[in-house]
């Protein structure tokens, strides 16, 4: 092997690997943010699951993508663990689109592409046009790479060396590590696939060879997963492990199927003169049967991950979840009777919620004052936590309000619905507070200490109001006139605050900008109050109910 044909070789995987990741970077900017707001609101559904999966994929041409996209997704709560194990299958459908146009064969018309979709990125202001640009080029320029590789390779038909060294893949093991560690190293299973395929193209290996190497490729695909689930939440790093479960399962199978049947020849046969087209067709009946068998046991594999990586005392709360609403309080158990509990468990969702709520409250205020980015930091936790807990408590009550018989019962579901909605506003006021907090951090812009002193008072009346609900326990009606002057108490420090605000801004002892925060700050702590009176309203309705 001499140094033109390494010069070749890896000048060729260099374009290959440089016309995927172009081509993917313009797919994923042209349709990324539809990506993510379909995974967001995916249901439970498998085979929908299965479907949005392969979509995604075919469309960024990377599983590794999509799989690392879902692990972000199960990390911050917005799927669960068995909704990702159905993207995951549909994953590894979904990429073996690349090894379908590789086989196709379109080297000719290559270069052409790659002039194409140059002239747009270079010539075109538009995004949309620029994207397309980077696609096609992407596309054009993997062809070329794949031509220079399989060019660079042919000499290599002729070493006995080379030749004794590729026909060893036909012991399973080692074309298994060899195709594993491979793609672990690139961390792409499309490139892989097709490097296997230039291969094949030049005459350096058949399928019965090829085909372990694939098998293995699709294990070391999931080496991008592993690593982007470090330091995640314990239920994303259990996504991972369903990922790598899926591909060693399918390659034991697929591996003794391949030993013991004509399978290779058969495949071989539908495209005898296409050796790129045989790789690619494998891969495909690979992923597609795997998911097919594996698709009624989602949930063993969601369960053996669970196994493998089993809750800890003390991180579970390192995650989003519902610590009270279980999978058993779902509406046809409501209707057999058990009201009682499911409210009970929404009750007690709600007082998470309202702690969580309270915190924020109060940390944000002292971030104004204080200026910590901990702080903030912690609050915006809080708020997509209780952003998570309104949505999954919500959900859940819709499911039963419509089964709801009993008139009392059903005010009291009415009540918790709306105080959900009331809470997570709250904490979007309490962000707004902190967001200014670190606006005046970063412009170096400082409040006055009567201005300060203000926002303490501020923090101690909001947190002072809140505390009169405590616990979300139904309340009397005197209570509620309590909580309705606090209330008025609030606005009217708000009138008089604003006033020494306009004050201070005559006589220029605080800047303009920071009188505007101020000002919008004000308003935040109005609003506060507005929703605390809301919640009080409900929880006392709900009595009289």
């Amino acid at each position: 092997m001499n140094v033109s044909m390494v010069a070749g070789l890896l000048g060729g995987l260099a374009l290959f690997l440089y016309g995927m990741q172009m081509m993917s970077s313009g797919l994923e900017a042209a349709a990324g943010n539809k990506m993510k707001g379909i995974l967001e609101k995916l249901t439970a559904n498998r085979f929908l699951g299965v479907a949005v999966g392969a979509g995604i994929t075919a469309v960024i041409q990377s599983s590794s993508a999509t799989t690392v996209m879902v692990v972000g997704f199960v990390n911050s709560g917005m799927l669960t663990l068995q909704q990702a194990v159905w993207i995951i299958m549909g994953a590894n459908i979904g990429t073996t689109i690349t090894g379908q146009l590789i086989a196709l064969d379109v080297g000719i018309i290559a270069p052409f592409m790659a002039f194409l979709g140059v002239a747009c990125v270079v010539f075109s202001k538009k995004p949309k046009f620029h994207y397309c640009g980077q696609i096609v080029a992407g596309l054009g320029i993997l062809f070329i790479g794949m031509e220079m590789m399989s060019t660079a390779m042919l000499p290599l038909r002729d070493s006995a060396a080379f030749v004794n060294l590729m026909t060893k893949f036909s012991n399973p093991l080692v074309g298994i590590l060899v195709g594993a560690v491979f793609t672990a190293i690139i961390q792409s299973s499309s490139a892989s696939v097709g490097i296997l395929q230039t291969l094949a193209i030049g005459g350096l290996i058949d399928l019965s060879s090829a085909v372990y190497i694939l098998f293995g490729q699709n294990i070391g695909t999931c080496i991008t997963a592993v690593l982007a689930s470090i330091g995640t939440s314990r239920n994303a790093k259990r996504t991972t492990i369903i990922h790598l479960t899926f591909n060693i399962i399918g390659t034991i199978l697929f591996t003794i199927v391949c030993m013991t049947t004509p399978l290779t020849a058969w495949v071989a046969g539908i495209t005898p003169t296409n050796p790129a087209g045989q790789i690619a067709n494998m891969h495909t009946l690979f992923n597609i049967v795997t998911t097919a068998l594996l698709l009624p046991a989602g949930g063993i594999l969601a369960k053996f991950a669970m196994k493998i990586l089993p809750d800890k005392e003390g991180e579970e709360e390192d995650t989003y979840h519902l610590m009270y609403i279980k999978p058993l309080d779902t509406a046809s158990e409501y209707q057999m009777g058990n009201s009682v509990i499911a409210l009970n468990s929404i009750w007690k969702e709600l007082r998470r919620m309202y702690r969580m709520t309270m915190e924020n409250v109060g940390e944000s205020f002292s971030s104004v004052v204080e200026k910590t980015d901990d702080k903030i930091g912690q609050i915006l936790k809080n708020e997509e936590y209780i952003d998570y807990l309104n949505k999954e408590i919500s959900e859940f009550i819709s499911k039963i309000i419509v089964h709801e018989n009993n008139e009392k019962d059903s005010a009291m579901v009415s009540a918790f619905f709306k105080i959900s909605g009331n809470l997570e506003r709250i904490a979007d006021h309490a962000m707004n507070i902190s967001e200014y907090a670190r606006g005046m951090e970063e412009k170096n812009l400082i409040l006055s200490e009567e201005a300060k002193e203000e926002v303490k008072h501020m923090k101690e009346i909001s947190l002072s109001a809140m505390d009169l609900l405590q616990n979300l326990n139904i309340i009397s009606q005197d209570k509620l006139k309590k909580v309705s002057e606090m209330e008025k108490e609030i606005d009217d420090i708000t009138m008089d605050y604003r006033k020494k605000q306009l004050h201070r801004m005559h006589e220029k002892s605080c800047s303009g900008e920071a009188s505007i925060l101020y000002s919008e700050m004000l308003t935040d702590f109005e609003r506060i109050g507005d929703h605390i009176l809301n919640i009080g309203q409900e929880l006392e309705a709900a009595g009289r109910a």
